[in-house]
């Protein structure tokens, strides 16, 4: 049998959830909604791309393809014939060759501060700052104080960085760095009927609203916003409750759950 990613499962509700994390963080960045969310109702699979946490000694390309086709396995191992999928960051992207890869079966996609299919398009000065993070830590936790608008503790933003330095190996990390940064799947989602809605920080400097609308909005037909309030690139951490209400109010809108049981 083929090995599986590892991956940490909460609930058993009959929604089912399967979550994609950004580039920092792991199954474990979940934690802080964990406690706001509706076990009953929904089933949340929280996955681990190669390199990454419980999957951290599982080699591989480091691409989105391979981690669409172990997202696919997973759910095939769990029986999950239709899902949803929730990404945070670059977790969006990474989404989104999942759904390309297997459309009849997303029932919903969330993004959370989620990169565009077209990914961040990073010039050269800032994708060489990017790099740096591989290997420094103390880059990384720059980068996590810029990207929460500078206004957040510097030891959180130090044991994030720190946290992400544990749980991913430097191969993995440097890996999925392009996938994210310099690839480009638009074309592809153009026109996607698939229902999707973006969350996104107020104080966010990169992805912003208008951002959103000319990605996001713009390519998939049935997609929507949400700017939540206190919070910029890690509502997980930053607004969790918040984030997990507003989540599972998307989630729980009127739909034929039942059907793909």
């Amino acid at each position: 049998m083929t090995p599986l990613n590892g991956f940490l499962k909460v609930g058993n509700g009959p929604r089912k959830v399967l979550a994609m994390n950004g580039w920092f963080g792991s199954s474990a960045d979940w934690a802080p909604i964990l406690p706001a969310l509706d076990l009953d109702a929904f089933t949340y699979v929280f996955f681990d791309y190669r390199g990454y946490g419980r999957s951290i000694e599982r080699n591989g390309d480091h691409t989105f393809a391979e981690a669409a086709a172990d997202v696919i396995a997973l759910a095939d191992h769990l029986n999950w014939q239709r899902f949803s999928l929730l990404g945070h960051s670059m977790g969006g992207m990474a989404m989104q060759k999942v759904l390309l890869a297997a459309p009849g079966r997303i029932e919903r996609m969330v993004g959370i501060a989620a990169v565009p299919a077209c990914g961040s398009r990073m010039d050269a000065a800032r994708l060489a700052a990017f790099e740096r993070a591989v290997n420094d830590v103390a880059a990384r936790a720059a980068i996590i104080d810029f990207s929460t608008g500078k206004r957040l503790s510097p030891a959180w933003s130090a044991r994030l960085a720190q946290e992400s330095a544990q749980l991913s190996r430097p191969e993995a990390f440097a890996g999925y760095l392009p996938q994210w940064a310099a690839s480009d799947m638009s074309a592809d989602v153009v026109g996607h009927p698939v229902p999707v809605k973006v969350f996104i920080g107020e104080h966010d400097p990169t992805l912003t609203p208008e951002l959103m609308r000319s990605t996001w909005l713009a390519w998939y037909r049935n997609a929507e916003m949400e700017v939540l309030r206190n919070a910029a690139h890690y509502p997980v951490h930053e607004v969790p409750v918040a984030l997990a209400t507003a989540l599972e109010n998307y989630l729980k809108r009127a739909q034929d759950w039942t059907a793909h049981q």
